[in-house]
């Protein structure tokens, strides 16, 4: 390893706009369960597929009708 480093020639991320935020959430366990079964049966991470549909929702604009009986 260097003692030193020249950052002179660096340049920003083009992709950090792209990156994800940690924040936190608060879901019931029902629905955390019901991701982790399904992202079990997709073989991939339950925290990326909340991401793809909330992301997918948001793509489409679907907003939620809460239409109590």
């Amino acid at each position: 390893m260097r003692k030193e480093y020249d950052f002179s020639q660096a340049r920003k991320n083009p992709y950090a706009a792209q990156l994800k935020k940690q924040i936190t959430i608060r879901l019931d366990e029902d629905a955390i369960a019901y991701f982790k079964s399904i992202s079990e049966q997709l073989g991939m991470p339950y925290q990326s597929l909340i991401n793809l549909y909330l992301r997918d929702c948001a793509a489409n604009r679907r907003t939620l009708d809460l239409s109590w009986s």
